[in-house]
């Protein structure tokens, strides 16, 4: 099958002519119908710090996607051939105390699909059953292959109770924005969020952010001014992986304010160690 694949440890990614994956008891061999870029295939793709300590050599890349059921293990219950699906890329191993205990989530065991198992650039992928869900009809294809991030931006903006706060996103990409949208949804007071990429702040407006704020040309300390806030944010959601956006959301945090981290920096990160002691 034709696939993306992570050849060598070195920037770039390469067109390959993978083996068609074997299907075990338990998995689904998907047909691979759309697939969607994450933050996450732009590091491999680049081949920073974080990728060459994380991604192993060679290997199909990719993990957000949608496709339809053509082959199943014998001992699996619930989906036949032909089912539109998408599926939680983390595999996690049943038998960690996280696992028995319910927070499969926090597996010490996991493996990502596309991250350090193969993954979803190829004509087919196969997964574990319990990892899949089926697609309801009326959820188009575009929309399946990016329930990863949804869930994602779901996940971590809900990890606080949000109604009538103030909430800071640094990072206007899919997640940031998806973030900002959730965060209104449920309640929150101020929802503002920074970016330097006028296309994407405008995406966030359309989203329904109370601030799309270009730090290059604003400051954050004038936009909470403005909105009539006099002690930060209350909530912080750190979707970018840039340092210096990190740093700048420690800075105008309220004291007691909680920060929900999701961004992956490139490299190791200063931390002002007292901002977080003294403040949150």
């Amino acid at each position: 099958m034709k696939a993306l694949s992570k050849l060598k440890a070195e920037p770039g990614i390469w067109m390959t002519d993978a083996p068609k994956p074997e299907v075990g008891h338990n998995d689904l061999l998907i047909k691979i119908r759309k697939t969607a870029i994450c933050g996450t295939d732009v590091h491999i793709y680049k081949w920073d710090e974080w990728a060459s300590k994380t991604i192993p050599t060679p290997m199909v890349v990719g993990h957000e996607y949608v496709g339809e059921v053509v082959d199943m293990g014998q001992e699996v219950r619930g989906f036949q051939v032909g089912d539109r699906v998408s599926g939680e890329g983390h595999i996690t191993c049943g038998h960690c105390r996280n696992c028995r205990a319910g927070r499969v989530h926090l597996c010490r065991n996991t493996t990502g699909v596309g991250v350090n198992r193969e993954g979803a650039f190829a004509e087919y992928l196969v997964i574990p059953a319990f990892n899949a869900f089926k697609i309801p009809d009326n959820i188009s294809d575009e929309l399946a292959s990016i329930f990863d991030p949804f869930g994602n931006a779901v996940h971590t903006a809900l990890s606080f109770d949000l109604v009538g706060e103030d909430v800071l996103i640094t990072g206007a990409g899919p997640i940031g924005i998806m973030a900002a949208a959730v965060a209104k949804h449920v309640g929150a007071r101020h929802v503002v969020i920074t970016d330097v990429n006028e296309y994407r702040l405008d995406l966030a407006r359309k989203m329904g952010a109370s601030r799309a704020v270009n730090v290059a040309s604003e400051k954050l300390e004038d936009v909470m001014k403005e909105l009539g806030m006099t002690e930060g944010f209350d909530i912080g959601l750190e979707m970018s992986g840039v340092p210096s956006a990190f740093n700048s959301m420690l800075n105008n945090m309220n004291h007691g304010g909680k920060i929900a981290m999701l961004g992956i920096p490139p490299s190791d990160m200063a931390v002002d160690w007292n901002q977080v002691i003294l403040k949150v």
